[in-house]
């Protein structure tokens, strides 16, 4: 077996067994990093590789949207309309190969994220 493959199979693996809090921070990591990424593609003028990791990104902004229970507690209004906002950005510094977007999206993401790897893991620590 061949070692992306293996790769592969460990990703699908650690997903398949994750908790929806583990996902969520997941999905955020992978966020931050395809942000990252498409801000340094920018910096160096590859515009292809740019727009896959905005187009990426997108995609999870997606998927974090529509699994969002906007109703399920007080700030799901809030972060819906973040959500759209990042999505709006997105398609925008991608159209436009903005880094001032793109960082302004990881100045929103990456905070984020750390919150929900924060309660992810205070909840793993919570008695069941």
């Amino acid at each position: 077996m061949s070692a992306a493959s293996l790769r592969a199979r460990y990703l699908g693996d650690s997903v398949a067994t994750a908790s929806p809090q583990q996902i969520l921070v997941m999905l955020y990591d992978r966020l931050a990093l395809d942000l990252e990424r498409a801000q340094k593609h920018v910096a160096a003028g590859q515009r292809e590789d740019a727009s896959e990791q905005l187009q990426h990104a997108q995609a999870i902004v997606l998927e974090l949207l529509s699994s969002l229970q906007v109703d399920a507690w007080e700030g799901g209004p809030r972060l819906a309309a973040l959500y759209n906002w990042l999505i709006g950005e997105l398609v925008q510094a991608n159209v436009k190969l903005d880094t001032n977007r793109i960082a302004s999206c990881r100045q929103v993401v990456e905070p984020l994220r750390d919150a929900w790897r924060q309660a992810a893991a205070s909840l793993a620590g919570a008695p069941a």
